[in-house]
């Protein structure tokens, strides 16, 4: 099997990387795609062979004949079990195959997470058993070679709805609704935005993967057996036990932090006195201090969280540091960047639409796309975004969906303390300090211009 890659080279903002380096959950886009491929054609003890990357959809003529061939682009994140199907169904029909996902109102997690903010799926098709419309994903199968006849496998999500906390009715669009997310059993996402790696590395990671233990210990009773067999042995609560709390390696837990799974912890972890974690994936040499929330996030490697952080439903990646009493809520960090004490991520807008019946709804959230343009991403409460190396100082307060690009400075004064747009490295405080300005690197230029210091290209629009 050889394994070809369509490389999109475009710049995801704040972060000003493309999307296959950046950090999804607790791992590169890159190693995630090495991970689940391993998986899946391991089943059948099947070699991969890296094949050539492509620039261009069109350059797939060039692939082997010799053996069968699996091409995607390297933007989209796609967990085990979306690959299981559209291989086994590409398989199984000995064509060439193309995924592709439905698009219609039936299809609940695709339509939510997927399509929106996104550039990369060819609309317009319509899937031959059923008539639902789909879109087009860059991701194929060639059984012996390239093959201009292709067909399309269309390929639910089975998402089911689970709210992740009730609300008042003020704040609900109608007096008994849930904020509800909608848990995908087959998940794909083309990361374009800051969004969708809050989508990818929240909604269908952790998330995903708490309700997929739930339904396991629901319809297999050895798994529920198992778990009240843990419990009863090292005298715990069934969701506290080593069963569905994984630890790595040389990892120190005091005996009064709180862990419920399924939580996975990496190798050499400090987590202090008080600790609360629910849910959350951590990596290797993380340090989180007493007092810290940690519920359905991802901490990268070597993050470290001070005493009384929290974070709610948060991704960050790596070397990142949130300080005390800093709360963030459905955002995304950069990496090796500091948020400093007591800053807020605001994540609803407080001023609704009118309903038409003398009631108000609530205003849904914008974000940037890959161009920079704003769109509505559909969501009700959503935080904001940091980039790469960020020096966030305290007591800032960061409006909902709003982005700071990498290698911004802010610290809190009379004329700035409230982020109401998005923040861009020419208007880096840093600036404003000669000592500051010649001290700090620009590390993460923007695509297509360039940079003095680095001899960097950056992006030319923002």
């Amino acid at each position: 099997m050889y394994r070809y890659i369509l490389e999109d080279t475009r710049h995801v903002l704040p972060f000003n990387e493309p999307a296959s380096k950046l950090i999804i959950g607790t791992s590169t886009l890159t190693f995630h795609h090495d991970e689940v491929l391993t998986q899946v054609f391991s089943r059948d003890k099947v070699a991969i062979k890296l094949g050539d990357t492509f620039q261009l959809a069109g350059q797939m003529h060039n692939i082997r004949d010799d053996e069968p061939a699996f091409v995607y682009r390297d933007n989209l994140w796609f967990d085990k079990e979306f690959l299981t199907t559209f291989i086994d169904r590409a398989r199984a029909s000995g064509k060439a195959c193309r995924a592709a996902i439905f698009c219609d109102a039936k299809e609940r997690a695709f339509t939510a997470y997927t399509l929106p903010l996104t550039t990369s799926f060819e609309l317009g098709g319509t899937d031959a058993e059923s008539g639902r419309p789909i879109a087009m994903v860059d991701m194929w199968y060639f059984p012996k070679g390239y093959s201009k006849e292709i067909l399309p496998i269309a390929i639910d999500s089975e998402a089911e709805p689970r709210g992740f906390y009730s609300v008042p009715d003020f704040m609900a669009q109608d007096k008994v609704e849930q904020l509800t997310h909608y848990l995908p059993k087959y998940g794909l996402l083309a990361i374009e935005s800051w969004v969708h790696i809050f989508y990818a590395s929240v909604i269908f990671g952790v998330f995903t993967r708490g309700y997929r233990f739930e339904e396991r210990v629901k319809h297999h009773n050895f798994l529920s057996l198992k778990l009240l067999w843990r419990g009863i042995v090292e005298q715990r609560q069934v969701l506290t036990t080593s069963e569905a709390v994984k630890v790595g390696k040389d990892s120190v837990i005091d005996p009064s932090a709180i862990i419920t799974g399924p939580t996975t912890i990496g190798a050499r972890c400090s987590i202090g006195p008080g600790v609360v974690i629910d849910n959350c994936t951590i990596g290797d040499d993380v340090t989180v201090s007493q007092g810290c929330q940690l519920m359905l996030s991802t901490v990268a490697n070597n993050c470290f969280l001070p005493f009384r952080a929290s974070l709610f439903m948060t991704s960050l990646m790596s070397g990142t540091i949130i300080a005390q009493n800093t709360c963030l809520q459905m955002c995304v960090i950069g990496r090796d960047s500091f948020v400093g004490a007591g800053n807020t991520f605001t994540d609803f807008n407080l001023v609704g639409e009118a309903d038409g019946r003398g009631g108000v709804i609530p205003r849904t959230v914008k974000a940037a796309n890959i161009r920079g343009d704003l769109e509505d991403v559909g969501q009700v409460v959503l935080g904001g975004a940091v980039g790469h190396n960020c020096r966030i100082g305290s007591g800032m307060i960061i409006f909902p969906g709003r982005m700071i690009e990498s290698d911004v400075t802010l610290f809190a004064s009379a004329q700035r303390r409230v982020i109401t747009r998005d923040v861009r490295f020419e208007e880096s405080d840093h600036h404003v300090l000669k000592v500051a300005e010649k001290a700090v690197q620009r590390q993460y230029p923007r695509q297509g211009e360039r940079d003095e210091r680095t001899d960097q290209h950056t992006w030319e629009r923002w």
